[in-house]
């Protein structure tokens, strides 16, 4: 990715009335359940406040669903970034761990400037580690603040850039520790560049409101030199990894305090049915809770699978289950790429390895499920089987079931159709549900077309290049259908991308029945559509053709867009950045949510360069 520079700003200024509710922040202390319920699962470190950061960015929102700030107040209409409210977000996360290297080298430090909480850096596993069993991975980078409660909704707290732990691949690999932030010490210093946390802000928050499971973004602690301190939070920051470490190394009790920890807050969120203390009953109703945790995660994650594949989203999914959450929701946002079409070859480079592919996701996707399995007779057994016994299991069979309907799903979804459209095609009697297949297949022939030149470099890995955006079919076909079926000649200028040459374009007969097999499996989707609704064809059609376009944002976000948005924020003022966030991400909420509106030429201004830069990239990853 491109390099970006941090602009020096002014200070922020103003006065607000926040100061007798700002102890809320005080209770991110280091203090975590996960202790108390996983030992030897985490390492904890003394940390010191760290000097020189200025807040780039407070996520107002999630503050106040967390409870951090007042719900509205006369200071916070505005959501001002008071000095009071700075300082207090900065006494709270502007912190640096007082790590190995600094005790084997005997550091001394100032006693005021000493925190007196002790702060976790958990285990879980990771591919990257030449162990491969989770005794040296984990948290490399990162602490766990605390965890706060609000309305009944417990929140993990945790940042990243807060110096070197002993848990990063960098010191597996070299076998010696790093001194936080040394500028010789690329990979393993512990720290956090500026635009990593700013990209993780924005491409956060939009899947966020889009309605995908994700971290957010809570704060973004910046210091001179563009280093960074990301704050992040969720109601369950867990990882399956967080429990594979315990499975690989046959650790049943590990494995039981992780799980049972896990469900307790999965109960305790309202994510999990149980009843109060469950695991203090008989052993029916522990292993019962098992069950039922196992097979929420099976169709967790065959939900976010089919999500991911159709939304083009890239997230390294893999078997040691790391950068994904337990509800197969995105984490660690440094690999994380949103595709503006279907690039099939695309391939994160991580130095020693390749990553997975957006067409491979899926089946890490099971895998990760058929390991849950494991867990899951382990647990009830007591006994560890191989990973080859549970191909066939029955969660497995649960998340294929569960992955085939969500895509069929996901492709009626971006393609207009209601909620109540979608559910009756998804109990349709199986004459009728063989209309969606074939639709379904004619989509995919023509969405997966790759450029015949191949495999080209990325600055952050490989890829290739999809023939078409299949997205501008979805937006424009209900509108070109009326009255007579289009050209194909016609439907392939309008989706062809960027990358896509002459040889690509398949113009000859058989991408013409391609085109032509789409059109009829669509008239026949809509046509069924529009008979059961009770519509005439060409409302359908023109209710299908407005859904698909709020649904489908043109341009649409991609991993450089991002980037190019990115360069236009870091030219602001720094006390403008709050306003130019909101106004960027308020443009990609749901159709169910309200748009906001942002009046002012100089507003308007910023979010035309920004979707200059999305316009730009928007073919692309």
């Amino acid at each position: 990715m491109r390099s970006l520079s941090l602009p020096s700003h002014g200070p922020s200024h103003g006065r607000g009335s926040e100061v007798s509710h700002l102890e809320s922040f005080s209770r991110l202390n280091g203090e975590h359940r996960f202790k108390e319920s996983n030992p030897g699962a985490f390492i904890e470190y003394r940390a010191r406040k760290r000097s020189g950061g200025k807040v780039f960015y407070f996520n107002f929102a999630l503050a106040r669903e967390m409870g951090l700030i007042p719900e509205s107040t006369s200071a916070n209409k505005k959501d001002e970034l008071t000095e009071e409210l700075s300082q207090a977000i900065l006494e709270t996360f502007s912190l640096v761990i007082i790590n190995e290297w600094d005790l084997q080298n005997r550091k001394r430090f100032r006693s005021q400037d000493l925190k007196s909480g002790r702060y976790m850096a958990t285990r879980y596993l990771q591919l990257q580690h030449p162990s491969r069993s989770g005794k040296t991975s984990g948290d490399g980078r990162g602490i766990w603040n605390g965890e706060i409660t609000h309305r009944g909704v417990t929140w993990d707290v945790m940042s990243s850039g807060t110096g070197a732990t002993c848990l990063s691949p960098a010191t597996a690999i070299s076998g010696k520790f790093f001194q936080s932030g040394d500028p010789k010490v690329c990979y393993g210093n512990g720290y956090n560049s500026i635009d990593d946390g700013l990209s993780a802000a924005l491409m956060s928050e939009i899947f966020h409101l889009q309605g995908i499971s994700t971290e957010r973004t809570l704060a973004l602690i910046v210091f001179p030199g563009g280093s960074s301190i990301n704050v992040r939070a969720g109601k369950n920051l867990l990882r399956p990894s967080h429990f594979f470490c315990h499975l690989k190394q046959g650790n049943l009790e590990g494995l039981r305090n992780s799980i049972h920890y896990c469900i307790e807050r999965e109960r305790r969120n309202g994510q999990l049915d149980l009843p109060k203390e469950w695991d203090k009953r008989t052993p029916e109703i522990a292993q019962d809770a098992v069950r039922r945790f196992c097979t929420r995660v099976a169709e967790d994650f065959a939900r976010s699978a089919a999500r991911y594949e159709s939304d083009y989203i890239f997230c390294w999914m893999d078997w040691d289950g790391d950068n994904i959450l337990v509800d197969g929701g995105i984490i660690d946002y440094g690999s994380i790429r949103k595709f503006g079409g279907y690039h099939a070859g695309y391939r994160y480079d991580d130095g020693d390895r390749y990553s997975t592919r957006l067409g491979e996701q899926k089946g890490r996707a099971r895998y990760i499920i058929q390991t849950f399995a494991q867990i899951q007779d382990f647990l009830l057994t007591g006994k560890k089987s191989p990973i080859a016994k549970f191909t066939r299991d029955p969660l497995v069979k649960r998340f294929d079931e569960v992955l085939e309907q969500e895509s069929r799903k996901r492709l009626l979804w971006r393609s207009g159709l209601s909620s109540a459209q979608i559910s009756k095609w998804m109990t349709a009697p199986r004459h009728r549900s063989r209309l969606v297949a074939q639709y379904f297949g004619a989509f995919q022939k023509l969405e997966r077309l790759q450029c015949q030149r191949g495999k080209r470099k990325v600055a952050d890995g490989e890829t290739t290049d999809a023939v078409f955006v299949m997205s501008r079919f979805l937006r424009e076909y209900p509108q070109l259908l009326s009255p007579t079926q289009p050209d194909p000649e016609k439907l392939i200028q309008v989706c062809k991308s960027r990358f896509a040459r002459k040889r690509d374009l398949l113009t000859d007969e058989l991408a013409a029945r391609r085109w032509q097999d789409l059109q009829r499996a669509y008239e026949a989707v809509a046509r069924e559509t529009a008979k059961s609704s009770g519509l005439s064809f060409s409302r359908l059609l023109r209710e299908w053709r407005m859904r698909a376009s709020i649904r489908l944002p043109d341009p649409p976000v991609t991993g450089d867009g991002v980037l190019g948005v990115m360069e236009v924020l870091l030219s602001l003022p720094r006390v403008e950045v709050q306003k130019a966030i909101r106004a960027f991400v308020g443009r990609f909420r749901t159709p169910e949510r309200a748009v906001d509106r942002f009046a002012g030429s100089e507003r308007q201004l910023l979010l035309d360069r920004a979707f200059e830069q999305l316009q730009q990239y928007g073919d692309g990853i």
